[in-house]
This record gives structure tokens, C-alpha cells and sequence, in this order.
């Protein structure tokens, strides 16, 4: 993975730098990623990411959850972009590996709930006492 820049994106309208991370954990907790499986599910998170402007910056797995880091765009519809990777993946990485249905059953790979963190270069304490200096040199 390249390193992870520190640049600011543009648009036509504004500069940003958002990063996400993201931990998506398999129905029931059931261990079912490995190395094969996780690859996978990495190729296809790539290939929706860029429809929704999203690049991959680091993915690494545990048996039973997936954490990824991600930038976006402030357009970024995020609820949108994880519900259509979560439908794909589970579709396809169900239907390239059989073996996942002897552990899960239905249609469900991925649990409903996710949990993803906003990330930024400055810690919040920082960041809050920068916007609280604001304007006290002109007073």
C-alpha cells in the first residue's frame, strides 16, 4: 500500500482531506476470512470504491472482521457506497466460495452494524483549541 499523503484534495468548489476507517465484522462473529477470502473482498471493494470517489489506503483482516482505511470526498454518500459494497461482496464472495455457506447461512455475510471513524492528522484537542484562537489577534 503507498504511503498515506498528508496532500489535500480539490474539486471545483472546495479543498479536503477525509479519511475513513472502517471495520465491517462477519455475521454472527462466524471466522471465515482468510488470506484467499480477504483478497477478495479487497478486489471488489476496489473496483466499487471509485464510483462513489473513495480510494483504498490500507485493508487487513482478522478471521471475523475486515478493517479498511479509505479517503473520500465530501460528496461521499457513505451509508450508499457501504451498503452497495457490503450486497456485492457478500453476493460474490458466497458464490466463489462455497465453503462460506457451511459456516453462514441465508444470504448474510456481512452483520447489519458497522463501525466507521472519521481520521484526521491533528488530534481533536488541537484542532479545538486552533478554532478557539480564532480572531484574538485582531481583539
Amino acid at each position: 500500500m503507498a504511503d498515506i499523503e498528508r496532500k489535500l484534495d480539490s474539486n471545483n468548489h472546495s479543498v479536503f482531506l477525509m479519511y475513513y476507517h472502517l471495520v465491517l465484522v462477519i455475521k454472527y462473529r462466524k471466522k471465515v476470512l482468510d488470506d484467499p477470502i480477504s483478497i477478495r473482498a479487497k478486489e471488489i471493494f476496489e473496483y466499487i470504491a471509485p464510483k462513489y470517489n473513495i480510494t483504498l489506503q490500507e485493508w487487513n483482516h482478522d478471521q471475523d472482521h475486515v478493517h479498511i482505511l479509505f479517503k473520500g470526498h465530501p460528496n461521499l454518500e457513505l451509508s450508499k457506497f457501504i451498503n452497495a459494497y457490503k450486497s456485492a461482496s457478500s453476493r460474490l464472495l458466497k458464490k466463489e466460495f462455497p465453503d462460506i455457506r457451511k459456516k453462514l447461512w441465508k444470504e448474510y455475510f456481512w452483520s447489519r452494524s458497522f463501525c466507521l471513524l472519521t481520521t484526521g492528522g491533528a488530534p481533536m484537542e488541537i484542532i479545538k483549541k486552533y478554532i478557539e484562537s480564532q480572531g484574538q489577534k485582531a481583539r
